[in-house]
């Protein structure tokens, strides 16, 4: 099924709903990863214009956050795709860290129109009523808008456009970046590589590597119960053999979300080194 198709089915899906779901971001975090870890990072927002935005789409309009820099600009561009649970404060401290590096970054809410994930308390329910509700092509088309809109403020500079993700993010990332050969890098955080095929996901990432041109630094833990190292190794050779820019790290005995400051599996090291790595990829790829 072509991009056009999907988006077509996309957009069909959604125009028979009565409005967004979603209007505004959560406040806080989502109740599924309550309470919060004592390691928790809060980034200040000093010297920060920081916020909730809304993006204008095909068929109205999408909450997100956006910081950048108080002053100065235009600035790099990237693009800060949720885990499953949504644009909750995580997801929005994520931005600020990369205002502090200079970067103009906006998380838009995904999932607008199919739900707010922020007030489920189990991660099935969150998955089964709203994560597998939304469409692929429904995913690129908001991320296009987002970064139209943010070319269109002044303040972002989309020639130097990168993406990021973590969990249902992380797989995004992949994806996104084989359909808009636009983005200079990304850096996808555990996401899922393979999986069955529906009309709303018709791909994933170990289909669309041996087209992939845009530089793709994977970053995964050994220990993840979802995301069999095995699949990983699949990756890899699917990247080799296409000679694609990419590069995936694996950090050994570590889990799924050891990034995820806010939750038990937060590993620290891993978690500082990804995010190095990640720097030095987006400056060697002009994303930064």
């Amino acid at each position: 099924m072509s991009q056009d198709n999907l988006l077509d089915l996309a957009l069909k899906s959604v125009s028979t709903r009565r409005g967004f779901l979603v209007t505004s971001l959560a406040t806080g975090f989502a109740i599924a990863v309550q309470p919060v870890s004592a390691k928790t990072i809060t980034t200040s927002a000093r010297g920060l214009t920081v916020g909730e935005v809304k993006i204008p789409v095909e068929d109205g309009e999408i909450p997100a956050y956006r910081a950048m820099p108080a002053t100065g600009g235009p600035f790099p561009v990237v693009l800060v795709v949720q885990e499953i649970f949504g644009v909750h404060e995580h997801i929005k401290d994520i931005c600020r860290r990369f205002a502090k590096l200079g970067h103009l970054a906006i998380a838009p809410e995904l999932y607008a129109r199919q739900g707010d994930v922020s007030k489920l308390t189990d991660i099935q329910q969150i998955i089964s009523t709203v994560v597998s509700k939304v469409p692929d092509a429904q995913v690129f088309s908001d991320l296009d808008a987002t970064i139209a809109w943010a070319g269109k403020t002044g303040k972002g500079n989309i020639n130097k456009l990168g993406i990021t993700g973590f969990c249902w993010g992380g797989r995004i990332v992949w994806l996104y970046s084989a359909y808009n050969p636009k983005v200079k890098a990304g850096v996808a955080w555990y996401g899922r590589l393979v999986g069955t095929s529906t009309p709303l996901t018709p791909k994933f990432p170990l289909d669309v590597a041996p087209s992939l041109k845009v530089p793709i630094l994977g970053l995964y833990g050994g220990k993840d119960e979802g995301i069999p190292v095995a699949t990983v190794d699949q990756m890899r050779v699917a990247l080799k053999s296409a000679k694609a820019p990419s590069q995936i790290i694996v950090y050994p005995n570590m889990p799924h979300g050891f990034h995820a400051d806010y939750r038990p599996t937060y590993r620290q090291q891993p978690a500082q080194d990804g995010w190095k790595r990640l720097q030095a990829w987006f400056k060697k790829y002009g994303a930064s």
